[in-house]
């Protein structure tokens, strides 16, 4: 799941703000457009590229990049029309751009087809099931006022560290049953599978590949105590124990692990932080919010939507089709971009707008569509729901404090920081 820079564009002439960087969206010849950029993303101008795509090109080809060429699939009917059509466009051998790596394959149920994607998908569904959720959402409430009451008040903080981090790494470990002990080594193992090597997060592929193993033998041990013991209600039991995936070998195993922790990190935690910048952006909506709690989850959906914690998904052509009056051809890559799509004009009345009272707001494409749509999609809007009732419950304001960094990253769309003050 690793991305890179477009060795294309070179770092002396690529865009050293936002403006420019739009300013270059609206400028450039269509055939060198290559959204698959994490500088564009690292500065928070991938919407522009996205916007004229949906309008001048909704299906279209990359012809040169890192990755050979692809395709890019922008409009919200395209999309969902790919996304369901797992006949024709396959999940594998991967759900990013690049290719899997022969030292480090990675395999995982995410990117696989039926029957083995229903499966292997099928054995730790239940996690997601409403009576798993329901039992779990007191310890998610428990554990959210706790880190609320720690905060310093008219302090200058952190709030991807200290709250979304916390927050989403404390689920996680209780998901995999490990000690509360070691939940930042997930928020870790997570950054370091989905990261540009060029983010500064991680120097080599070597150190990469070694953090990786590491948490692969972590969970091997972890494996060992609980495979022959069925009825474990946590990730690491069910997949230890059932048919479909008790057999897998070391680097499936990894490769699933990689999806999970990933899939339970990335994109909530940096929705948590994502939906303090949009209302702050947004301080009329905010204003609602405050005097109506009842719009908590309507804000969730929407901050999902206008968030889009992944920002695409990779599927390869399994035969010639033609979208959008172009001719696709069997074994082309093609990228589904849910956050061009979850601003579709055609689709959403004010699709730029955060809106908190949008009609229909769980309607986006945050979660994908089809066999691969999330199944952590309402465990994810659980937590949103119950630190934002407890944060309105404290706290007058959360007050953003200039700009937050960016993940540099086209596939996870998030914040590495975000300073804030809290006002009592």
């Amino acid at each position: 799941m690793t991305v890179h820079v477009n060795p294309i564009q070179s770092e002396k002439n690529q865009p050293a703000t936002r403006a420019e960087a739009e300013a270059l969206a609206r400028s450039l010849p269509l055939d060198q457009i290559d959204p698959a950029d994490p500088h564009i993303f690292g500065l928070g101008a991938e919407l522009a590229y996205f916007e004229r795509l949906r309008r001048e090109a909704p299906v279209h080809l990359t012809p040169q990049s890192q990755f050979g060429p692809y395709w890019s699939i922008t409009r919200w009917d395209d999309i969902v029309a790919v996304d369901t059509n797992h006949a024709a466009f396959s999940s594998e051998p991967a759900i990013i751009l690049r290719d899997p790596e022969e030292d480090l394959p990675l395999p995982m149920l995410i990117a696989k087809d039926p029957p083995k994607h229903t499966a292997q998908r099928k054995a730790v569904n239940t996690v997601a099931h409403p009576p798993s959720i329901a039992a779990l959402e007191p310890l998610i409430r428990q554990r959210a006022c706790e880190i609320l009451d720690a905060l310093p008040v008219g302090e200058e903080i952190d709030w991807v560290d200290k709250v979304s981090m916390e927050l989403t790494a404390m689920t996680l470990a209780t998901l995999f049953d490990i000690p509360q002990a070691d939940r930042r080594k997930l928020t870790r193992w997570s950054d370091v599978a989905t990261s540009a090597e060029d983010a500064g997060l991680v120097i080599t592929k070597e150190q990469r590949k070694a953090e990786l193993l590491e948490c692969l033998n972590y969970f091997t041990e972890v494996w060992k105590e609980r495979a022959g013991k069925p009825g474990g209600n946590d990730l690491i039991s069910m997949l230890a124990n059932s048919p479909a995936t008790k057999d897998m070998d070391r680097f499936e195993y990894l490769g699933n692990l990689v999806l999970l922790i990933s899939g339970g990190n990335d994109t909530t935690r940096n929705t948590i932080s994502g939906s303090v910048l949009a209302l702050n952006q947004n301080p009329e909506q905010y204003e609602l919010l405050k005097a109506n709690h009842g719009l908590i989850p309507s804000m969730v959906s929407e901050t999902i939507r206008w968030q889009t914690p992944i920002a695409y998904m990779r599927r390869s052509a399994k035969q010639n089709m033609e979208i959008g009056g172009q001719a696709i051809k069997a074994g082309d890559k093609v990228a589904i971009w849910y956050v061009a799509g979850n601003r579709d004009e055609r689709r959403l009345a004010r699709p730029n707008d955060f809106w908190i009272e949008r009609p229909n707001p769980r309607q986006h494409l945050s979660f994908g569509f089809g066999i691969h749509r999330c199944m952590g999609q309402r465990l994810a809007e659980v937590q949103l729901q119950v630190i934002w009732e407890e944060i309105l419950k404290r706290f007058k304001h959360i007050e953003v404090l200039g700009e937050p960094k960016r993940v540099r990253s086209f596939f996870i769309r998030g914040y590495e920081t975000m300073r804030v003050r809290l006002h009592a």
